[in-house]
């Protein structure tokens, strides 16, 4: 019995420490979602947006002129790759650029922008660090697997941006607060 009662408690904890975290549902579907970084987590994405039931298109490349294409939402799935804008044929350079001009056509259209990072501390460091930084203080709302924040870098970039950060505990726990954000 107390088992049960302090599981109860331990899963109210939880559940409010994560609505005080998460906007009430803000963004539209169909969203379109597209890796900064070119890593290989813009796969799991897609499947935390298929098993949350979110209309979505997936574009690892797409342009700020394809934008919309029927979108309203954003989605960034942030993480750097060197292996992976290499087999996309892009530069470091050429990628941050490609974002920044996406990023500024879907402000212009007035999409909303969720940046999420899933890939924990095992896909942090210099090269996503600058995805990182540039994605987050943009979008609307983030979502982070809790270990990729052990240096505060999300919750500052957050924080300065004034926007709602989530933080979860693994990859599959993402799922839901990405899918609460959508009406």
């Amino acid at each position: 019995m107390r088992r049960a009662i302090l599981s109860v408690f331990v899963l109210l904890a939880a559940a409010a420490a994560l609505s005080a975290q998460a906007p009430a549902a803000f963004a539209e579907k169909p969203a379109l979602l597209t890796s900064v970084g070119q890593s290989a987590d813009i796969e799991m994405v897609k499947v935390l947006l298929s098993r949350g039931k979110v209309d979505h298109t997936a574009d690892p490349l797409v342009t700020a002129a394809k934008l919309p294409g029927g979108a309203k939402t954003l989605v960034l799935a942030v993480g750097g790759s060197s292996k992976g804008l290499g087999a996309a044929g892009i530069s470091t350079e050429a990628e941050i650029d490609r974002a920044k001009a996406l990023i500024k056509r879907a402000r212009e259209l007035g999409m909303k922008i969720i940046a999420i990072h899933v890939g924990g501390e095992a896909r942090r460091g210099t090269l996503s660090d600058a995805f990182i930084s540039l994605c987050v203080p943009v979008s609307d709302y983030a979502i982070v697997v809790e270990d990729a924040d052990k240096d505060g870098l999300f919750t500052k970039l957050a924080s300065q941006a004034k926007i709602p950060l989530v933080k979860v505990d693994k990859i599959t726990a993402a799922g839901v607060p990405l899918a609460a954000a959508f009406k």
